[in-house]
């Protein structure tokens, strides 16, 4: 890689790729909507379940990239997006959207789980944005007041993890399989924050923009560690309850704060939001990058084990937050940074024979064949963001 304006250059170029991956081999011809998984090898895995986080990273990726490319030609699968999620996830008894469907659109799993309220709320947004489309809007509200109806804590600040379809409370909170169980994560509050700061955008409401700058603060307060990490589980009353670093989310959540600060118009948390933006890429430099100029995944901060693992996302988050930290600070490191990550990318990551991303790689760059290629937690949606975003 020569220059960043080449990196920005295939970058662009590689947002048409994936628009087109996904067009040509996702959609659901014969139950509606999309397909619930395509494994490595890109056979599609017949009669998958179907995810809410796939079906809304789908919707906002295909509105964010025709809202950057300023085109109408994505539209069906927006408006496909949009009605499938409206049609089938959308919970009418108790509302909300279900977490997870049958191949045929029957809900399998119907508990609410925040994360997945704020997803919904993101695509709605931007979908909004793309087409105007009034119900979106009025939707993404609805579940913007149910998630401060019912996972609120007035208490201590916060949201809690996830409830039983009826929005009562559940013991198991988790994401996946490979979370805790805590009821309170880094990882909902981000994406909470980011589904808020694109409301913010259609809908200003005293009552969202007050609540966008409470979770600001608890970037700020909670969880963000004094070794310029966000800590990441945590109990009811904030003790936090792992000693992992997840680098990808570190780069994320420094750029994202800063456009929650810049959507606030607050130039306090602004200034804040950029202070400890840069310290935050200062340190993923020193320590999330290995000598093949990629990202790792995790390390744990009492055992200083490294999970020396390559996924796709936090390569392309990679990217974005190191563009913020250099227009922050002009510091060469972030350009050269970018560059190697690109390759790597580029070397190890695309699928040249059948297009899209491998999930992930091993330290030596060899690829986990037993990862899909689509899946409830394999979306369009990192690696569109980043080719949107270096474009900007």
């Amino acid at each position: 890689m020569d220059t960043y304006d080449q990196l920005k250059s295939e970058l662009n170029s590689e947002l048409k790729n994936i628009l087109s991956y996904w067009t040509n081999n996702t959609l659901d011809q014969e139950h509606g909507g999309f397909v619930g998984k395509i494994d490595h090898y890109n056979n599609v895995v017949s009669e998958a379940p179907k995810g809410i986080i796939l079906n809304t990273r789908i919707l906002w990726s295909f509105s964010a990239a025709s809202n950057h490319l300023k085109t109408d030609e994505y539209r069906i699968i927006c408006d496909r997006a949009f009605k499938y999620l409206k049609t089938f996830f959308n919970d009418v008894m108790h509302q909300g959207v279900f977490w997870e469907l049958d191949y045929k659109g029957n809900p399998l799993n119907k508990r609410k789980q925040i994360y997945a309220q704020a997803f919904t709320i993101y695509a709605l947004s931007e979908y909004y944005l793309f087409t105007k489309n009034e119900a979106a809007k009025n939707w993404a509200i609805e579940l913007f007041e149910l998630i401060e109806e019912h996972a609120k804590d007035d208490l201590n600040s916060g949201y809690f993890e996830a409830f039983h379809e009826d929005w009562s409370p559940i013991e198991d909170m988790r994401l996946s399989d490979k979370d805790m169980n805590a009821s309170k994560t880094m990882n909902t509050h981000l994406h909470v924050l980011e589904a808020y700061t694109t409301l913010l955008k259609i809908h200003d409401n005293n009552q969202l923009r007050s609540s966008l700058k409470t979770l600001v603060d608890l970037f700020f307060e909670k969880f963000l560690n004094n070794k310029n990490h966000y800590d990441l589980f945590f109990d009811d009353t904030w003790h936090l309850l792992s000693d992992t670093v997840s680098f990808g989310h570190d780069i994320e959540t420094a750029w994202l704060v800063i456009e929650a600060a810049k959507t606030l118009n607050n130039d306090f948390l602004l200034s804040k939001a950029n202070e400890i933006a840069l310290k935050v890429a200062n340190t993923f430099l020193q320590e999330a990058i290995d000598e093949t100029g990629a990202v790792l995944n995790e390390k744990n901060r009492n055992t200083n084990h490294i999970d020396t693992d390559k996924h796709w996302w936090p390569q392309v988050e990679a990217l974005i937050g190191l563009k913020y930290a250099h227009s922050l600070e002009t510091n060469d490191q972030y350009i050269t940074a970018s560059l190697k990550i690109w390759d790597y990318i580029k070397n190890h990551l695309l699928d040249h024979e059948h297009g899209e991303w491998f999930f992930r790689v091993d330290k030596n760059g060899t690829v986990y064949t037993q990862e899909d290629k689509v899946s409830m937690w394999k979306a369009p949606y990192h690696t569109s963001r980043a080719c949107i975003l270096l474009n900007k």
